[in-house]
């Protein structure tokens, strides 16, 4: 069909556009535009299978700045091609084509406000001779590779445009262009998911894969049916809100930088070129476990998910059943939650600030009566969490408050962590464990905000049933123990808060995720099971194995490209090789575990089984038992 004859078949449409356009060539719809006539419509579903981009028209000024913007938020602008100064034509990725009419419409941005929505911008004239324009990929342009792999798309369902959303997400700035991600939104049945991820995983030049699956208030949109852009897409009972990252970012780009003349597509009405997309070179390599990725669920309600590679999942699979070893017999094969090692790491993954709690005071008559189990745990798990340069805390009750500063400082002096560890008390001076202290502790000062994303207990004693603490043996310890479980309790009803355990006994905080297994299989279990239960639990042999495998496992998703990119929310890049060697550094090695633990021997910590002031956990010997899970561990881990 030519452009001439298109006035006999524009009365009939489909999806919010008309019939002929579906199918049509992309330079017949060009010149549709480019003749002037009326399109309101999304080009969502025009033109099946070509490539279509978003508009970013420049001052040569300021172009040099975009261009680098773009290529440091590369997942929200993807450039197709940028044209020279005054170029109106796209000769990469289109013939016949004029920037200035074949779109559309245009919106015009004066010192940064939108003035108005136009057809065409010939009326510019001579003022557009000095822009350059940018084409930046589409995520409309990966629609059929979607429908073609049986995913609905529920937009052409119902003949309206994608939700389109601004977010908390900051893009990395460069020069006058500072400003938040925009995303597309498509509801995708829940089976679905990995499935459209991994379709539009290799597609960058279009968005790629999503940046965000589930919960919108995680990344600042709160309410998906009210879209800043587009339509409205309604859900079906088992869809779950999949995002993309936008092109409309460049919008915002514009808004931010304030030029005096810029002009940018109408959001939903792109550029079409003649480019096919080639679904044969966007592949995903099945037999490669590093480039396959793997959607994991992190909660139900409101649903979330991580990504990370198969390769990657599987080797924290592997850390979560190496240190699941009962070498003290305490009966542990159902106190294990499968997963939830994994599903710890992702969550602390994305977080900004990490509260770790530890503390198990089962040493009775001791002048310090805590226990060294635990500890090195923390402190290898808040080592990583300074490397990854997520804020960490460690907090810990009265009676063990001054210890443990003493310990940061030797440590920090010795060289065994690269900076402050910061350590608080729990509950405050002048103040008593209880919910209010809790949540006084735990937020901001209107009481909902929270300080902390992700909250960790390791080998911290938890109360029973009773309300009470109790030893394995069921010594009743409550006199030593400002309760951490109010922390616990206040984190599960604050938003956006993951909470994760990490016990080898079943009376430590976490464990009432598994209180009726504890109850039933270990020892005394009725009497010293802690009731308090977190998000995810982690079971080990020894508390310090789960915090060296928790540890491990952040590292391995920090060097995950997969999860990289979906952490970033695939802007600003990814990490260096000197980074990589920086993460590296700060993973446990057998020399620095010995060393940890003959610090914490120095400062008067004990076995908390024997007692004994000697190289032990729980009475298993570092030589021989723990240097060797250590290395088993090491193992698992890419080679340095």
């Amino acid at each position: 069909m030519t452009a001439s004859g298109m006035g006999d078949h524009d009365t009939k449409k489909v999806g919010g556009y008309q019939e002929w356009m579906e199918n049509a060539p992309p330079i017949d719809v060009r010149q549709y535009f480019r003749q002037g006539y009326e399109f309101k419509e999304a080009t969502a579903g025009v033109c099946k299978g070509y490539l279509q981009a978003n508009l970013t028209m420049l001052h040569k000024s300021i172009a040099s700045n975009f261009a680098e913007f773009c290529c440091a938020n590369s997942g929200p602008l993807p450039i197709v091609f940028q044209s020279n100064v005054g170029q109106f034509s796209a000769p990469k990725i289109a013939q016949d084509s004029d920037i200035r009419s074949d779109l559309p419409r245009y919106k015009v941005y004066t010192n940064g406000i939108e003035t108005k929505e136009v057809k065409d911008l010939l009326d510019f004239g001579k003022k557009v001779n000095n822009f350059v324009s940018f084409y930046v990929g589409c995520s409309y342009s990966f629609d059929l590779a979607l429908l073609q792999s049986h995913i609905p798309l529920r937009c052409l369902e119902q003949g309206c445009d994608v939700s389109t959303f601004k977010t908390n997400i900051k893009c990395h700035a460069v020069g006058e262009f500072d400003c938040y991600q925009v995303v597309s939104m498509r509801p995708i049945p829940r089976q679905l998911v990995e499935k459209a991820f991994r379709v539009t995983h290799p597609m960058s030049d279009v968005h790629g894969a999503p940046i965000h699956i589930g919960n919108p208030g995680a990344i600042g949109i709160s309410d998906v049916l009210k879209p800043d852009y587009g339509d409205p897409n309604q859900f079906h009972s088992d869809d779950i809100a999949v995002f993309w990252s936008c092109g409309v970012t460049g919008l915002e780009a514009v808004l931010s930088a304030k030029p005096p003349l810029a002009f940018t597509h109408c959001p939903g009405g792109m550029y079409i070129s003649d480019m096919p997309m080639d679904l044969s070179k966007y592949q995903v390599n099945i037999t490669d476990p590093t480039d396959l990725p793997k959607v994991i669920p992190l909660m139900e309600e409101p649903f979330q998910a991580s990504v990370a590679s198969e390769a990657t999942v599987n080797k924290i699979k592997q850390l979560e059943q190496l240190v699941f070893d009962d070498p003290g017999e305490r009966q542990l094969e159902d106190l294990l939650v499968p997963d939830d090692l994994l599903k710890s790491a992702l969550a602390m993954s994305h977080s900004s600030s990490v509260l770790i709690t530890t503390g198990f005071p089962c040493v009775l008559g001791s002048t310090n009566p805590y226990e060294n189990d635990g500890l090195s745990g923390a402190i290898t798990i808040a080592t990583i969490l300074q490397a990854l340069k997520i804020k960490v805390t460690l907090v810990v009750e009265k009676g063990l408050y001054n210890l443990m500063k003493q310990v940061a400082q030797s440590l920090l002096a010795g060289g065994l962590i690269k900076e402050e560890l910061p350590v608080l008390q729990y509950p405050q001076p002048n103040t008593s464990a209880c919910m209010e202290s809790a949540r006084d502790f735990l937020t901001h000062d209107d009481g909902i905000t929270p300080k902390y994303d992700h909250l960790v207990a390791i080998e911290r004693t938890g109360q029973g049933s009773d309300g009470k603490h109790h030893t394995m043996h069921d010594r009743d310890i409550s006199h030593l123990v400002d309760s951490s479980d109010y922390l616990f309790e206040v984190a599960s009803e604050l938003p956006l808060v993951f909470t994760t355990g990490i016990g080898d006994g079943g009376n430590e905080v976490g464990m009432g995720k598994v209180y009726d297994n504890v109850v039933k299989t270990v020892p005394k279990g009725a009497s010293i099971a802690c009731k308090t239960s977190t998000d995810y639990l982690i079971t080990a042999g020894l508390c310090d194995w789960g915090g060296f495998a928790l540890s491990m496992a952040l590292y391995l998703l920090r060097v995950c490209p997969i999860h990289d990119r979906y952490q970033r929310r695939a802007v600003g890049f990814p990490p260096t090789k000197e980074d990589k060697a920086e993460f590296r550094e700060a993973v446990l090695s057998v020399d620095k575990a010995r060393e940890l633990l003959e610090c914490l021997l120095k400062h008067g910590f004990r076995d908390g089984i024997s007692g004994c002031s000697a190289l032990t956990v729980d009475t298993l010997p570092f030589e021989g038992i723990i240097d060797d899970k250590i290395k088993q561990m090491l193992d698992i881990l890419p080679k340095a």
